[in-house]
């Protein structure tokens, strides 16, 4: 089957996210089938990156005891950002497709 919909790498959030050019139902059975399909690979990648991004907040908070009040405040924007992405990929691994008829 054709590529139905482009999934397209999101750099932020490290996954391959599903852009449509239409609504949900005007897709065919078989092509909601295939949708689902690929985002379930994708989807499934969600929970190691999550533990990635959180590893990376970690090592950066172990780093703000030493630092000037400058760069903690960098570093604070930093982490609240990968927080940011933390939630955003939250929102994604809950979004299952559903065929509808």
């Amino acid at each position: 089957m054709k590529q139905v919909v482009k999934f397209v790498y999101d750099f932020r959030l490290g996954i391959n996210i599903p852009q449509f050019d239409k609504d949900w139902e005007e897709y065919s059975t078989l092509e909601q089938s295939y949708i689902i399909d690929r985002w379930e690979q994708e989807r499934a990648k969600i929970p190691d990156r999550i533990k990635l991004v959180e590893k990376e907040i970690m090592e950066k908070q172990e780093l703000m005891f030493e630092m000037s009040f400058e760069e903690y405040c960098k570093v604070h924007e930093e982490i609240v950002d990968k927080a940011s992405v933390i939630n955003e990929l939250n929102i994604w691994f809950r979004t299952q497709g559903e065929v509808t008829e």
